[in-house]
């Protein structure tokens, strides 16, 4: 896809020029004869802004910090002539990317717009490459999560289901100095206590039923690079004072061995859940919440970066159509108009759900405002990801055995075919009343 460059000048001819030479070398280019103008033409389709210094009316610094204000990672080159070049330095200082006096030397030119793509975070900066954001409060959380990269302390992401907390974890990992060792993920609520203890640690040969062979395990899989664990919230407290035991010796031990294997491994983690209430029921000790919260990056629902939903639709887009749908070319700007208005209790991965869904049915190669109508509409036949699916039916047996033994905890746990204590934990994790089931029946 060709960069998109808005030119900015009031010298119509000069405009032309620049226009013509900017086409001739392989840009799309959109042309405003004012900052006023610019500003009413300005989307997150424009990859660079490139404008004169000295205009009527509102002048390219003036635009350049309207601009920022909406666009945070929108580039911005400046055109001066020789006796304003004093100006054009301050911007720079200010977070214009680069100036060009007149007259313009093609080579010049073009070697500095190709290097103000390159520096964008959209087109460069390889290790948030699969983060799609221009909103100011994600653009702060990757500055801050660049930061830390390099260092080797823990890292806690928090944030609503679907929010992107693995992408998150993985953008961490690649800006790190272990982007070149393996990122190792693990869903710490998917499996029981005894496999994920396996998992997690390894085992030795014998070890328990089944145990026919040694297994390394996961933290020697994340040797010199990061271990990703996922919904850590759910990890039962067994594991939890192993964990914290690892995290203070960096030593493992695997199940059913007595000797300890020395480990270099960074801990990234990541809950939609609240620690500090899931402490303070004392389901989480807090001396594993604060080796693990040495930072935190919380990543904000969708509905509070609406500008994120035009760029991350396009992107789904052009990636659905790619496996699904390739005549596919586009949405319309009505369509991303009604999905970034729409509220996205899924987050990033409902929306992702609903334009494959749309991609794959759509019979033209722009997709339709009504097509988005009509998805938006049927959304709650989605198919939700296997931890989402899990939750729910999960949810919808506890309450069935529970309303068939009229709240009586032990035969209902003798049905579900578990033990009292997982059977109350179940409840407690679903926020289930037992008692509520007797005054119902009662």
């Amino acid at each position: 896809m060709r960069p998109h460059i808005l030119l900015v000048d009031d010298d119509q001819s000069l405009l032309k020029l620049l226009a013509m030479r900017l086409e001739a070398s392989g840009y799309k280019v959109s042309c405003a004869e004012s900052g006023e103008c610019a500003l009413n033409m300005l989307n997150d389709e424009i990859d660079l802004l490139l404008t004169d210094l000295r205009m009527e009316g509102m002048d390219g610094l003036a635009l350049f910090h309207q601009a920022q204000a909406r666009f945070p990672q929108l580039p911005v080159v400046i055109i001066t002539a020789h006796g304003s070049i004093p100006e054009a330095v301050t911007a720079t200082q200010q977070g214009v990317f680069g100036f060009l006096t007149k007259p313009i030397d093609r080579e010049q030119l073009l070697q500095t717009l190709e290097d103000a793509l390159k520096g964008t975070s959209r087109n460069s900066g390889e290790w948030r490459s699969d983060i799609i954001s221009r909103s100011p409060v994600m653009e702060n959380l990757l500055a801050e999560a660049e930061q830390i990269a390099s260092s080797n302390v823990s890292v806690l992401i928090t944030g609503p289901s679907g929010s992107g907390k693995e992408l998150m974890a993985r953008a961490v990992h690649k800006a790190s100095d272990r982007s070149k060792k393996p990122f190792i993920a693990i869903n710490c609520g998917a499996l029981p206590e005894q496999l994920l203890e396996s998992e997690l640690f390894g085992h030795a040969k014998g070890a328990f039923t089944g145990a026919v062979n040694k297994h390394e395990g996961l933290f020697l899989a994340a040797n010199g690079g990061t271990l990703f664990l996922d919904e850590i919230g759910d990890m039962p407290m067994p594991l939890q004072v192993k964990l914290l035991r690892v995290l203070q010796e960096r030593q493992i031990r695997p199940v059913g061995s007595t000797e300890n294997i020395s480990v270099d491994v960074r801990i990234i983690s990541a809950t939609h859940r609240d620690l500090e209430q899931t402490m303070q029921q004392g389901e989480f000790r807090e001396d594993l919440f604060y080796r693990l919260n040495v930072v935190n990056l919380h990543l904000p629902p969708l509905s509070e970066r609406p500008e994120d939903i035009p760029p991350l639709a396009r992107y789904f887009v052009e990636r659905a159509a790619e496996r699904h749908n390739p005549s596919v070319k586009n949405i319309a700007s009505e369509a991303l108009q009604l999905l970034a208005q729409s509220s996205w209790p899924g987050n990033v991965r409902q929306l992702e759900n609903i334009i494959e869904k749309v991609t794959a049915l759509s019979n033209t190669p722009v997709i339709s405002e009504t097509a988005v109508v009509r998805a938006l509409a049927n959304q709650e036949q989605v198919i939700p990801n296997f931890n989402d699916a899990r939750a729910e039916f999960e949810q919808r047996y506890l309450t069935k055995v529970l309303r068939i033994t009229e709240g009586n905890v032990t035969q209902a746990a003798k049905i579900a075919g578990r033990n009292r204590t997982d059977f109350y934990k179940l409840l407690k994790k679903h926020n289930i009343e037992a008692a509520l089931f007797k005054t119902a029946a009662g």
